[in-house]
């Protein structure tokens, strides 16, 4: 499996912006996908999971705000960040099964 993250840019506290993990590989339905982030000088944290049966949980930081969702045509899991803080800005990553994506990085900013 490979995974691709893509998505952030700058957006102004309030604002929303939409991150996709884009997955290669055979067996992309068979395990739970996780968002992290990890802010300047923080440690990585999980941000939430979507699991194979399509549950969701969330960091309490963002519940209420974030929504993870799932294309399995696709193989592409969406992060829709609503709401978003100056604290929300870190660089964001998706991974399954052990295996990251790059990483990209939302900068929430008057």
């Amino acid at each position: 499996v490979q995974l691709q993250a893509s998505g952030g840019g700058l957006v102004q506290p309030g604002g929303s912006l939409r991150l996709s993990c884009a997955a290669s590989g055979r067996f992309f339905s068979l395990y739970s996908v996780n968002w992290h982030r990890q802010a300047p000088g923080k440690q990585r944290e999980l941000v939430g999971t979507i699991t194979t049966t399509g549950i969701r949980n969330y960091a309490d930081s963002v519940k209420g705000r974030f929504t993870i969702s799932i294309d399995n045509a696709k193989k592409t899991v969406y992060l829709q960040m609503n709401s978003l803080k100056p604290e929300d800005t870190a660089v964001y990553y998706c991974n399954q099964n052990g295996v990251w994506g790059q990483g990209t990085l939302v900068t929430v900013s008057s």
